[in-house]
């Protein structure tokens, strides 16, 4: 294990980090292992947020190790275009396999932004071979998150993402997000108030038309948004629609996916099947960069016409399929079946529930929330800068031993899901334990 530190921090440009202040404090860590991560001075760093919402089976599995060096020493690369490999393949069919409904084929790319950005380009390319070009207008929803990428921050709506990146993608629109405090805090599960927000889609198609519309894209559950449960019928709702107007549904379930809901995905979780899914995270269990983005029958069908020569997609990346994540993939697939680990993220959830819930009359608290393994929990800024109450808690629950993650003033809480009851009662008591120490 390397534990020298860095003599200087100042080529890295760190991603969504505010970058002064981090490097005159740094938190290094250098070493993980199960449900912990070890910092540079030698502390367990106990992780309350499967790494970033990515780590579903625990840190360093040594079966996920060893598939991916056995990888690295057979076949280390090999381009997807025109080529193949028998990994991808056999991840394809095992991700298939795992799908709802008619979701039977699998394009491979490297991140959650990836994918959401090939979901966009092949709904547009759908239409458009379907018959229907003016389906060009993309709907996604306010505070949600699609990635980094210029298709994933036009449909997201996450204002500090977008606003200094000019006009995105033309023919953009968004529905309302569902988070009402009056309404909704400290509910258990899905709410049970806000299923009528999914007709502003019928507002849009009533102000644009429904033949201009190629696709809404949703988050199940909103992560980075703040973690917002959908409330009871509004996915139902949102697939009525999606059907009565041949719209595509495409469900971003870059963070459900693989158990975090105790499913397979929140598609699973809710009964609600998209025409299009999103996956990464933890398809490797993020010991490898990967991302799938998973499409229908339908869709991928219609693209199988003209001339078998030519390619029918003109996308894909040179990393797609690449031979170590399909590794890490297939041993990831093993290591949740052999340990059951959806079915295990299920039954200890209402312990979860019933810790993080706890919290609610601690200082500043104003809103929890939660489904599966994970939650929310929103704090008032007070008289401070928004956002500063939250970056005190990732600073001070780091240095008590614990890994959180914020988004503004909300905490968010998804751990691994081989979690222990102990473990979730050290991860919730250190939280609790530094609301007190908040001014």
């Amino acid at each position: 294990m390397d534990t020298a530190l860095p003599n200087d921090l100042s080529a890295y440009w760190m991603p969504f980090t505010g970058n002064r202040l981090f490097k005159k404090d740094p938190r290094i860590v250098v070493a993980a292992e199960g449900m912990y991560y070890t910092s540079a001075d030698g502390r367990p760093i106990l992780d309350g947020t499967s790494g970033l919402w990515c780590v579903n089976a625990g840190h360093s599995r040594p079966e996920i190790v060893t598939a991916i060096q056995e990888q690295a020493a057979s076949l280390d690369y090999l381009p997807s275009y025109a080529l193949g490999h028998p990994k991808a393949f056999e991840l394809a069919n095992r991700v298939a396999a795992l799908m709802p409904g008619s979701l039977n084929h699998v394009f491979f790319a490297n991140s959650g932004s990836e994918t959401v950005d090939t979901a966009l380009k092949i709904a547009l390319a759908y239409h458009s071979i379907s018959g229907h070009p003016e389906r060009r207008r993309l709907v996604g929803r306010s505070r949600g998150f699609h990635g980094a990428g210029f298709g994933g921050i036009s449909v997201g709506g996450i204002t500090p993402n977008r606003k200094h990146f000019g006009a995105l993608l033309p023919e953009v629109s968004h529905l309302p997000d569902t988070h009402n405090l009056e309404e909704n805090a400290f509910s258990r599960g899905q709410p049970s108030w806000g299923v009528h927000l999914a007709d502003s889609l019928e507002t849009l198609v009533a102000l644009y038309g429904a033949d201009t519309i190629a696709a809404l894209i949703v988050e199940p559950i909103a992560g980075a948004g703040g973690v917002l449960v959908p409330p009871v019928g509004y996915l139902e709702r949102l697939r009525e629609i999606c059907t009565a107007y041949g719209i595509l549904l495409i469900f971003d379930e870059v963070i459900t996916g693989f158990g975090r809901l105790g499913a397979v995905t929140a598609a699973e979780k809710f009964g609600v099947e998209p025409d299009m899914m999103t996956i990464a995270k933890g398809l490797t269990n993020a010991a490898v960069p990967m991302g799938a983005t998973v499409v229908s029958d339908q869709i991928q069908t219609a693209f199988m016409n003209g001339p078998e020569n030519v390619m029918e997609l003109f996308h894909g990346y040179t990393y797609s399929g690449h031979p170590l994540a399909a590794a890490a993939g297939l041993a990831t697939l093993d290591v949740y079946a052999k340990d059951d680990l959806f079915a295990r993220a299920d039954s200890i959830a209402p312990y979860f529930e019933d810790a993080v819930h706890a919290l609610k009359d601690h200082p500043h608290v104003i809103d929890i929330r939660n489904i599966g393994l994970a939650a929310g929990i929103e704090l008032s800024a007070g008289d401070h800068t928004p956002g500063a109450r939250g970056h005190e808690m990732l600073v001070k629950c780091f240095e008590a031993g614990v890994m959180i993650r914020v988004t503004g003033d909300i905490i968010a809480l998804a751990p691994p899901l081989i979690i222990e009851k102990n473990q979730i009662d050290e991860l919730v008591g250190t939280v609790a334990g530094v609301l007190e120490t908040l001014s």
